[in-house]
């Protein structure tokens, strides 16, 4: 290839966002806003609720994605740093204590303590990461493990900011005049809304930020610098790659991600004990990376829907009891199947994910196009370079063999 054919095809690739290239791309893109509006206006509470809470997943699962998927770095201790974002959530947006018993709070706005969540999380991981990230493969696996135990300790024991072992709740947020409170309908803008809709509102913009943001870190020279850290630590080096500057630069993303999430979910449930941010949790957002797509934004997005929204809609709308004295199957018994059964699924037939899957069938869909002439525009849908079956939202192959991870 000539230089002159490279330089079109990097001009054509920078000049429009790969989301809006293709008819068809915008055409879904319309497609998607239109059911999110449709479902906005005749969702019940409950389906609300779901959307909300795995919402709030798909930011954490981001997160970990960050810097297990992208920078190729194994990490358990995504539930310690949302633990850190959701108390300083609540310190920070928490009521004054009105006795010495009653946790402390200063009373901020949900605008000042929602960022300021992350950027906590970001500090603590940018204390913990030059030691940890000394460390490779399984190894920084135990000792981010390491920090989740260390996090149950702490947390049980800062009683003044996390309430103890019982907890404490946490702030509604508050913007301007406008209470996010779940008890009451309110108005907004002069429409009356539940308090699904009102958070819906709320987090789903966090969501699509969030998602643009890391979409454009993966597209930038430090994105770049995390792949390269991810498929060969020795070859990146080479090629003048600062091992542990991509290294840190993950983590304190990763953990700032993690520390929003931590936050929006304390103060949408409003009241989390310490015992909930455990390992538990921590493996549950590895398997949600693992069967939506490892490296991918919307990976993140479709993992957090099939590992924890899945087993909401089964509890919220199944037939089966929640629990059973005498055996038999229940919906959590289910869930647990269904769990179980996805992760083995994707790691052996699967390892590219749900995503992974996606782009397999439209690449099949491309070559059975081309044989009919008619192969230009699902090529321009995917975008995927002769020979690559499964790509990144930054355009690179998902690893497949679960490194990382």
């Amino acid at each position: 290839m000539s230089a002159s054919t490279t330089d079109k095809h990097v001009h054509a690739g920078s000049q429009t966002p790969r989301l809006l290239r293709g008819a068809r791309q915008r055409f879904v893109l319309i497609i998607g806003i239109l059911l999110l509006l449709l479902f906005f206006s005749i969702a019940s509470e409950d389906w609300l609720t779901i959307a909300n809470y795995t919402m709030i997943a798909a930011i954490a699962a981001l997160s970990l994605n960050v810097l297990s998927g992208y920078a190729g770095q194994i990490s358990l201790g995504i539930s310690f740093f949302m633990a850190i974002g959701a108390y300083t959530a609540a310190y920070l947006g928490g009521s004054p204590p009105t006795s010495p018993l009653d946790p402390q709070g200063v009373g901020l706005s949900f605008i000042i303590w929602l960022p300021v969540a992350g950027i906590v999380a970001a500090l603590v991981g940018a204390l913990i990461g030059p030691s940890a990230l000394r460390l490779r493969g399984f190894y920084l696996g135990i000792v981010t493990l390491a920090l989740v135990f260390i996090g149950q300790y702490l947390f049980k024991n800062m009683v003044g900011i996390t309430g103890g072992p019982q907890g404490r709740t946490f702030p509604v947020p508050i913007i301007g005049s406008f209470s996010f409170d779940q008890q009451n309908d309110t108005g907004l803008f002069g429409l009356a809304l539940t308090s699904g809709q009102q958070y819906f509102l709320l987090i789903l913009p966090v969501l699509v930020l969030a998602s643009l943001f890391v979409g454009n870190v993966m597209r930038s020279r430090t994105g770049r610098a995390f792949r390269a850290v991810r498929d060969n630590e020795v070859g990146a080096a080479i090629m003048g790659v600062n091992i542990f500057d991509a290294k840190m630069k993950a983590f304190i993303l990763s953990s700032f991600l993690a520390g929003i999430a931590g936050a929006l979910f304390a103060s949408y449930t409003r009241y989390v004990t310490p015992s909930y941010w455990d390992l538990t949790l921590a493996i549950q957002f590895v398997a949600a990376i693992i069967v939506g797509g490892i490296a991918t934004i919307w990976g993140s997005i479709l993992g957090a829907v099939f590992v924890f929204g899945l087993p909401q809609i089964i509890d919220h709308f199944s037939l089966l009891p929640l629990s059973g004295g005498s055996g038999g199957l229940t919906s959590g018994n289910l869930n647990a199947l269904i769990y179980g059964l996805l992760i083995i699924v994707f790691l052996l037939f699967e390892p590219g994910g749900v995503i992974g899957l996606v782009h397999r069938i439209q690449a099949l869909t491309r070559r059975n196009d081309r044989s009919t002439g008619e192969g230009g525009e699902a090529a321009e849908i995917i975008d995927l370079p002769s020979g690559r079956v499964a790509q990144t939202d930054v355009g690179e192959p998902t690893p497949t063999s679960g490194e990382g991870v």
